[in-house]
Order: C-alpha cells, then structure tokens, then sequence
C-alpha cells in the first residue's frame, strides 16, 4: 500500500457510515467480563502502540516495557531492519507483559487497541464486492457477546475504532515517507535479500540492529531473539 492509498483509505474511514458500523456493533454485542484472555498468546501475539501509546507506556512504567513491533517491515542492504513502531514486550510464555494473570497492571492507560478490543475492524470487500468493516476478533471466544449495547457506547466505540484505525494509516503513512527520505539521504535500499539472510541469523540468537519509527523518525535498537534448547 503506498502514500496515495493510505490517504484514501483514511478518507473511506471516516466516510463509511456511522449507523452502518454502530450497527455492527449491536450485532457483536461485545462486553468484557475480565477474563484476561485477549491478554494471552492464545489470542494475540503482540500488542502494537501508536506513538501516544507508547510515549504514555514510557512516562508510566519505563522504555524497558517496549521492544520493536515483530514482522520487520523491511531491510536495507547493510542488514537493519524498519519497523513502523513499538510494541509492548511479552513474558517468557508469550502472554502481555502487563498480564497478571488476573488483570491488567495498567488497566486505565492500558494502549488503545486494548480498549477497542475486539472491534479491531478493516474494510474488505464481501462476496458481491461490497466494502464493509468486518470484524476480525473471533465471536464467542472470550469476553460476553450478543448484548444489547446503549447508544452511548455505540457511538463512543465508533469514534474510538474510527481514531484507531486512522491513527494506525498515519503511522504507516509517516513510516513511508520517512523510509523514502531516510534511504535517499544515506543511500540506502530496500533488500529482501538481505531480509531473509538477516532473520535467519535473528533465529539462530544473533543481535541485530532494528530501526524503530517513533514520533516522525527512526530509534535504533539492538535485539536478539532468546533460544531455549530443549533438555
């Protein structure tokens, strides 16, 4: 998806109709009974952080809480890696980080993916071709499902999603446009090459360099993937 798509496709965001997607919404039906779930490995792997997600992360518990969002975009021909921003770090068992087993430690200021949760909607088009938001959680797994929903929290998760959703095409957007800048200026190129070459060292425990996109430019880190060897 390039810059001219991105735009579009947050324009076609705020354009899609409100009692179309609140309507969603009733169907879904969704309330959370704190099960913790969501918070799990079982049901995602990572928690990604918009740029006021992760700088609140910061103020509140500490840097040492995020690590490079995984599924590295791309890699330059000196092998760095680019990522379009921070995730929250797991536990050794995968489970998020702020998982107590019975909640979550930063329930208020937890990011807002988490409280949006499960309506992490996309547009896609249906069997006809017709471009709909669709529900991408999974029903009945967690949580209570099919109740019914005021008008107030129908229009407040509308909203929410809606900024979700755009905030995370703005990030992607500056993420391009600051590759584009960054790999002119220092002469740099993407290499799918060098990507596969790079992550099959990251297998095997070596550090490598990851390029962080936080706040309208690049964070250098350096990680490497924990290997546990079978006893």
């Amino acid at each position: 998806m390039n810059a001219v798509d991105i735009e579009k496709e947050i324009e076609r965001i705020y354009s899609f109709p409100d009692e179309v997607y609140i309507k969603i919404i009733r169907e879904v039906g969704f309330e959370c009974d704190f099960c913790g779930k969501c918070c799990t490995s079982k049901f995602n792997d990572h928690v990604f952080l918009l740029d006021d997600d992760a700088q609140r992360i910061i103020e509140i518990a500490g840097r040492k809480f995020l690590r490079p969002a995984p599924y590295f975009d791309l890699c330059d021909n000196l092998g760095r890696f680019y990522v379009m921003g921070y995730a929250l770090k797991t536990k050794s068992n995968g489970d998020c980080i702020f998982y107590t087993g019975t909640g979550c430690e930063h329930y208020e200021a937890r990011p807002r993916i988490c409280k949006i949760y499960p309506y992490m909607l996309h547009r896609e088009p249906d069997e006809e071709g017709n471009i709909e938001f669709r529900q991408i959680s999974g029903l009945d797994l967690h949580g209570l499902y099919h109740n019914e929903i005021s008008e107030k929290i129908c229009e407040e998760t509308l909203k929410s999603v809606k900024d979700y959703e755009s905030g995370f095409l703005r990030q992607k957007l500056g993420f391009i446009k600051e590759i584009e800048r960054y790999f002119k200026e220092n002469d740099l190129r993407n290499s799918k090459q060098m990507y596969d070459r790079m992550m099959r060292q990251y297998q095997k425990g070596k550090a490598i360099e990851v390029y962080v996109f936080f706040q309208g430019r690049f964070k250098k880190e350096v990680i490497a993937k924990q290997i546990i060897n079978p006893e």
